[in-house]
Formats: structure tokens, C-alpha cells, sequence
């Protein structure tokens, strides 16, 4: 019989499009060459950057917005080390990517050669697997196994180093050679005893919360958790990157809790004497003092992750399993404790300290972003950069579905919203996508607009141009005597010329007169990508806000006030 013998790198791309990959982000070089060969003949798209982070943020907002693994192409040395942000970005928010890296030739390896780097050394610690793959017969196997690790369990990183002669090596493919991952177990349902306690401790509670997390969201519990909370009548609260898994307009919603999360929300934390997290890793920005932190609760955890039990938080009850299955055999069981008078605290609470702000002065970002969302109905995918806009658009953006709100939360990468808003926008062409970003994280990956120009992406860029690094000035005023350092950005560019100079739109915001106008002529504008500069008070700060390790009930609701006797 006759073979058909192909490359390597052929190889690897036909796996691809068996796993179903739509879109490839990345840049060529010396090694890579061979695979992006292959891309010449491929159906799927290749959509070139124009840096390798840019890239690896525009696979993870893919990802993130339609649950698939995104999948990055870069060439070995500096290229594959470029991405390494975007791979700790990734890997910190449990986001599945498939970033593939050219390397050198297996016969130099570690010999210093061009442009050689040890790529999975230097990513060990922030991938959830990795490969150096050094016989091309091996390749259709580990891209399989690759996409598997990425998309199940706990989602994560997965890189594959290809050395530039195994991509260029004649073989004759085996398609049909089934993986096998000794070890790797997937929990689901979780253990029916843990299940049946949740369930007790859930009835007899009277001041019970839901704090759901993201791994909520991967799940897709949302239609599980809506039930469980209207069923046993529980407040809920979503973190940074929990919203979409309960809705925020719920009457049960109480948004998000923890450092610059709402008021209600953190005084019933305070207050709850249960607490029931599902898919979040109680992370320092909510617990703060871990041993204040619900001192007096019933804890019960649901997670997929074994290892996140108790990593930070001793709980009286946990549940390995994935949360939807959880949660809905929880459900199953579970009856409704006596929470009556506790829904009324709850609710006097979210009468006396609703998020608010002063629309009269100097243009203030929340101004903006309330009124995008009142101009939008909050149908929208909203992507943020990191920083006090970003705090701000969780507080003053309600989201009610999921996959519609895409955000940096554990590494808290500057840089990511802009690329990752074009990586949903590319995954959800019909859809309106905003990014909303500071002056400072927009111009680490600026250069991306230009990949939004030549797709024609109708992304909005909303700037919150306030000329410094807000977050970090903040913090400086206030826990170090306002001696600001580093954080003035001086030399900021006029953000409408930059626009058009890569052939964007660009509108500019001065008043709080213009904003309602302004914004509606962005979101009428579909012919390609625009900016919208908007030019904000320059200190402005994030409340509520509980300091760093501070306790909940230590929330500061406004700024401090300054004793002037003696000045």
C-alpha cells in the first residue's frame, strides 16, 4: 500500500483542526517556520500580532469568552519567552490555552544555539502541563492529550515545544493512537456523605452567603446556582471573576465582596454565621486577615481543584467535585433554613450603602461606565484592563450572564484588556465587545490596534486617561504620606491622533455634559475598532476599600478625613 507521508509540523496542524481550533494567534520566526508552512494549506486562521503577549492575551480572551482552549504559534528564543505573561495570566485564572513554541533543533539543544531557549523550564511553574516533543511520531498524541489537560478538570496552560527537525520530519501519521494520562482523575459528582452534611449545615444556618467563583462559571453552574439560592433563599455574591454565574440584578445579588467590593456585600460577610464557596479559592482581596476572616461561620467549600482545600481557609466542609454536579445534588436535598430576618438586614443594608458616586465636577470613570451600561442594557462582553477602572467596572457593570465579562484577577496583568477584548471580538463577531482600560495597561499592548484595524474588529476602547497609575497611586496617598513615586505618566499621547494614526476611530470625553452623546456615537460606529479617550479626574479613588490584610469589619467606606489643625 501506498503511504502518505507529511511533515511534522502538518501534522501538528491537522491535529489542530481535528480538536476543532478556529483561530491561531501569533508571530513567526526561524523556528516556527516550518509550522506556519503548514498554515499556508490549513482552514484555520491565522491572525497575526504584533508581540507574543498581545497573542496569548488574545487566545485567553478567546477562551474565556466561549470556554475552548485558545491556541498560540511562536518561534523559539525570545518569542516563546514573550509570552510568558500571558501564560501566568492564563494559568492564575484557570483559562485552558494551547501555546505551541518553535525550538531549536534537537541536535543543539542545550548547546546555547540561536535563538534556543528552555522554554519549559522557564514556564515549569505556571503551566498546568508541558511537552518537548522529540520524536514527530509522538506529535498527534500529545496534541490531543495537550487540548485534554487544557479543557478538563481545572482548565489551564499547556505548552508544546516543537523542535524545528521534528517539524520538518517526513512520517507517516498515526491519527488513531489513543492517550493515556496515568493518574489525571477528573472529580464530578463529589461525596455523597460531604453532599448530605452541606445540606444539614445549609437548614439549620440563618445567616447564610454564597460567595461563587469562577470555576462557577467554567462549570457552567449558573442555572444550578440560581436554583440552590432561590430555593434555600440565600444571599450570593459573585468575585471578580464570578459575575455572569448569578446574575447581579437578582434581588439576592449582593455583587462582589472583598477589598473594593460592595459595602452590603462585605457586612453580611461579617455578619453570615455560614459561608458556602463555590469554584472560588478564597484569595487574599476577599478574606484579608485570614484569621478574622467569617470567624464565626460555617465553612463549606466546593471545588474541582483538590489542592485549593484548605490552602487558605480551614473549612468545616468540603466537596472535590465539579460545581454544577455539586450543586444541583446539593439542591436536590437541601431545604430552606429560617433566613427571613436575615434577607431584611441584607436588604437595609443595600439601602444604606449603595455604590455611588458624584456626577457633579471634574468627569469621574464611573460616570462612563454606568452610563455604558444604562446606554447598552448591559448586553455587551466586557473586558477590562487592571487598575481602578477595572474595580469600577465590576462595581458599576452588573452582568448577568456568563462568558460576558473577562478580566485579569490573579495575576493582575496591565496590558490584558485591550487584546484579549479583540480575542473575544474574534470569537463573537455579531457581538458588541468594550474594553474598558487604563491610560497605563492600554499602552503595554497599544500596538494591537493594529491587528484590529486590518480585521476590522468593532471593539470599543474606552480609556480612562488620568495621567497616572491610578491603583498605585492611591495606595501611595494613602499608606505611604502621598509620596507619590513612578506612577505620573508623563508623555501620555494624544490616544485620538494614536488612533488615527493606525487608520482607528478615536473620539475624546472632557465633560460629564458629553458623555451620554459621545458613547452613543461609539457604539453607532461598526466600521472597525474606535477609541474613546476620555479624560478623568486624576485622583480620583476605588471605595468601599478594606486595606491589605485589614479585617472586614475595617471597610473604609470613604476617604479618610485629614485633621488640618496645626497645618
Amino acid at each position: 500500500m501506498p503511504t502518505t507521508l507529511r511533515s511534522g509540523a502538518e501534522v501538528l496542524v491537522d491535529v489542530l483542526h481535528q480538536e476543532g481550533v478556529e483561530y491561531i494567534f501569533g508571530i513567526p520566526g526561524g523556528a516556527a517556520i516550518p509550522i506556519y508552512d503548514a498554515l499556508v494549506d490549513s482552514p484555520i486562521k491565522l491572525i497575526l500580532n504584533r508581540h507574543e503577549q498581545g497573542a496569548t492575551h488574545m487566545a485567553d480572551g478567546y477562551a474565556r469568552s466561549t470556554g475552548r482552549p485558545g491556541v498560540v504559534v511562536v518561534t523559539s528564543g525570545p518569542g516563546a519567552t514573550n509570552t510568558i505573561t500571558g501564560i501566568l495570566t492564563a494559568q492564575m485564572d484557570s483559562v485552558p490555552l494551547v501555546v505551541i513554541t518553535g525550538q531549536a533543533s534537537t541536535n543543539v539543544l542545550g548547546l546555547d544555539a540561536f535563538q534556543e531557549a528552555d522554554v519549559s523550564g522557564v514556564s515549569f511553574s505556571i503551566v498546568k502541563h508541558s511537552y518537548l516533543i522529540k520524536r514527530a511520531e509522538d506529535i498527534p498524541r500529545i496534541v490531543r492529550e495537550a487540548f485534554h489537560l487544557s479543557r478538563t478538570g481545572r482548565p489551564g496552560v499547556v505548552l508544546i515545544d516543537v523542535p524545528k527537525d521534528i517539524s520538518s520530519r517526513m512520517i507517516e501519521p498515526n491519527f488513531s493512537e489513543a492517550f493515556h494520562l496515568p493518574g489525571y482523575i477528573i472529580p464530578k459528582e463529589g461525596d455523597l456523605d460531604r453532599i448530605e452534611e452541606a445540606a444539614g449545615l445549609l437548614a439549620h444556618a440563618r445567616r447564610p452567603v454564597l460567595i461563587v467563583g469562577h470555576g462557577a462559571v467554567i462549570s457552567g453552574a449558573e442555572k444550578a446556582v440560581t436554583y440552590l439560592a432561590e430555593k434555600l433563599q440565600i444571599p450570593v455574591m459573585n468575585t471578580l471573576l464570578g459575575k455572569g454565574c448569578f446574575p447581579e440584578t437578582h434581588e439576592l445579588s449582593l455583587g462582589m465582596p472583598g477589598m473594593h467590593g460592595t459595602a452590603y456585600a462585605n457586612k453580611a460577610l461579617a455578619a453570615c454565621d455560614l459561608v458556602l464557596s463555590i469554584g472560588s479559592r478564597w484569595d487574599d482581596r476577599i478574606t484579608g486577615k485570614v484569621s478574622d476572616f467569617c470567624k464565626n461561620a460555617v465553612k463549606i467549600h466546593i471545588d474541582i481543584d483538590p489542592s485549593e482545600i484548605n490552602k487558605i481557609i480551614q473549612v468545616d466542609c468540603a466537596i472535590i467535585g465539579d460545581a454544577r454536579y455539586v450543586v444541583e445534588a446539593i439542591s436536590a436535598i437541601a431545604e430552606r433554613g429560617d433566613t427571613g430576618e436575615w434577607l431584611k438586614q441584607v436588604a437595609k443594608w443595600k439601602r444604606d450603602y449603595p455604590l455611588k458616586y458624584k456626577k457633579e465636577g471634574k468627569l469621574k470613570v464611573q460616570h462612563v461606565i454606568d452610563t455604558m451600561y444604562k446606554l447598552t442594557g448591559g448586553d455587551a462582553i466586557v473586558v477590562t484592563d487592571v487598575g481602578q477602572h477595572q474595580m469600577w467596572a465590576a462595581q458599576f457593570f452588573p452582568v448577568v450572564k456568563r462568558y460576558r465579562w473577562l478580566s485579569s484577577g490573579g495575576a493582575g496583568t496591565m496590558g490584558y484588556g485591550m487584546p484579549a477584548a479583540l480575542g473575544a471580538q474574534f470569537a463573537h463577531p455579531d457581538e458588541l465587545v468594550i474594553a474598558f482600560v487604563g491610560d497605563g495597561g492600554f499602552q503595554m499592548t497599544q500596538s494591537e490596534l493594529a491587528t484590529a484595524v486590518i480585521h476590522k474588529l468593532p471593539v470599543k476602547i474606552v480609556i480612562a486617561n488620568n495621567h497616572y497609575l491610578g491603583m498605585v497611586r492611591q495606595w501611595q496617598a494613602m499608606f505611604f504620606d502621598n509620596r507619590l513615586s513612578g506612577v505620573e505618566l508623563e508623555g501620555n499621547p494624544n490616544f485620538v491622533k494614536l488612533a488615527e494614526a493606525y487608520g482607528c476611530k478615536g473620539f475624546r470625553i472632557k465633560r460629564p455634559a458629553d458623555v451620554r452623546r459621545i458613547l452613543q456615537a461609539a457604539l453607532d460606529y461598526s466600521e472597525g475598532p474606535c477609541i474613546i479617550d476620555v479624560e478623568v479626574e486624576k485622583e480620583d479613588d476605588v471605595y468601599p476599600m478594606i486595606p491589605a490584610g485589614a479585617t472586614l469589619d475595617e471597610m473604609m467606606l470613604e476617604p479618610p478625613k485629614i485633621n488640618m489643625q496645626g497645618k
